[in-house]
């Protein structure tokens, strides 16, 4: 079975799903449901279609992204022939499972209870500098959302303890409060959920963040930054990647 996470602050089905319970095998092994990996197509298809009915939906309504590190959103109400250039997705509409893919990023899921709205997004560093935070909760607002009842909650990504980062990330993010000690003058520490909460915080809406790093727990997460520091390089498509949803 597809193991997944949950957080108490959304009412919303919902899952952050580790690489747990899947079928794919090697270095994808298990739960890889990425669709831009070199993975067995069918493999893919069949971890995806275990994780959209562990929430309760059926396989073809779990919604899926190009994702690009930008701020755009759609409206994921109506299923599309091609997967749109986005970071963010937002419905009204029961049964249509919102799908965001990561390995290291942070995935973010959103919830208004009381008006029926959702929202996800993938927040990697530029993602969440160019505002894909906010304009998820901008189309959830679209959809009759208040952000004073939105909950949105950070799910498994690099922890502030893993991600070393240079000086123009720091200079890009202009936030130093974010940032710790590195090895040196030119190394720093990068709090990732740390930012996306405050972003979410100053936008109005309760942030909450679960807590994990997806590169110190290679037996549940996969990990970009973790291939990478093993000699891959960072030019090599990665690995698996793992899904997080919401459905209402």
């Amino acid at each position: 079975m597809a193991e997944f996470l949950t957080h108490a602050a959304l009412a919303a089905h919902h899952g952050f799903f580790t690489r747990r319970g899947g079928v794919s095998t090697g270095p994808y092994a298990e739960l890889n449901c990425g669709l831009r990996s070199e993975d067995d197509g069918i493999a893919v298809a069949e971890n995806r279609a275990r994780a959209a009915r562990a929430l309760g939906a059926s396989p073809q309504n779990l919604r899926a992204l190009r994702q690009v590190h930008g701020p755009r959103v759609v409206d994921a109400t109506i299923a599309w022939d091609v997967l749109p250039e986005a970071d963010g997705m937002v419905t009204r509409t029961p049964g249509v499972a919102l799908g965001i893919i990561t390995a290291d990023c942070a995935p973010v899921l959103f919830h208004d209870a009381q008006a029926q709205v959702i929202g996800a997004a993938h927040a990697g560093w530029r993602g969440a500098v160019s505002g894909v935070l906010e304009a998820t909760i901008a189309a959830m607002q679209a959809l009759g959302a208040d952000p004073a009842q939105i909950s949105a909650v950070v799910g498994p990504c690099i922890a502030q303890a893993s991600y070393e980062v240079r000086a123009d990330l720091r200079d890009a993010v202009g936030e130093p409060r974010f940032f710790g000690a590195g090895r040196d003058s030119q190394h720093f520490q990068f709090d990732l959920a740390g930012y996306c909460v405050a972003r979410l915080t100053a936008a109005g809406v309760a942030g909450a963040s679960i807590g994990l790093d997806t590169l110190a727990d290679e037996a549940r997460f996969f990990s970009h930054r973790r291939r990478t520091l093993a000699g891959s390089g960072p030019t090599v498509t990665p690995l698996g990647h793992q899904l997080s949803a919401i459905m209402l």
